[in-house]
């Protein structure tokens, strides 16, 4: 499907706010309310909407230690990497996992209370997981930018 002006408007408008009502959207389109629910069926039937979701503070949930961890495995076959990947998806500190091209295998993304919760995920959760050879871990000093809104703008081809 091609995506119109007012699509994109729908999207970034739920992006920054997916509590908005259909009566909030069709203000901005200047579309019917009909026009809108139509438009934002065909946009979730069509996977452009993934899901809606309360985004929460990690640093009112205590979870104010970000960092990336680097994870290289020592077996590379299918089913080690398999059970890997199980594994990290079962993890709660983990908020994203990245297989990799280049020196490590995965990159993480991982939440911690504090250095002692981040020693413990580390040396008695991550490092024992079969597979695993080798972890580098970088602490973030400070976050720069931190979104979960996608461009929508579309690129010509050129």
């Amino acid at each position: 499907m091609e995506m119109d002006e007012n699509d994109r408007i729908i999207l970034n408008a739920l992006q920054n706010n997916s509590r908005m009502t259909i009566s909030d959207l069709t203000d901005l389109v200047e579309l019917s309310t009909s026009g809108v629910q139509k438009r934002l069926k065909k946009l979730e039937d069509q996977g452009f909407i993934d899901s809606y979701v309360a985004i929460l503070s990690r640093s009112h949930l205590g979870l104010g230690l970000l960092c990336f961890v680097e994870v290289s495995l020592g077996i590379h076959d299918r089913q080690e990497v398999a059970d890997f990947d199980k594994t990290i998806q079962a993890l709660p500190e983990v908020l994203e996992c990245h297989r990799l091209t280049g020196g490590a295998d995965y990159l993480l993304k991982v939440v911690s209370h504090d250095r002692e919760h981040l020693d413990y995920f580390l040396m008695d959760v991550l490092m024992p997981t079969p597979a695993v050879d080798k972890i580098k871990t970088s602490i973030v000093l400070k976050e720069i930018k931190e979104t979960t809104a996608l461009p929508t703008i579309q690129r010509p081809i050129t």
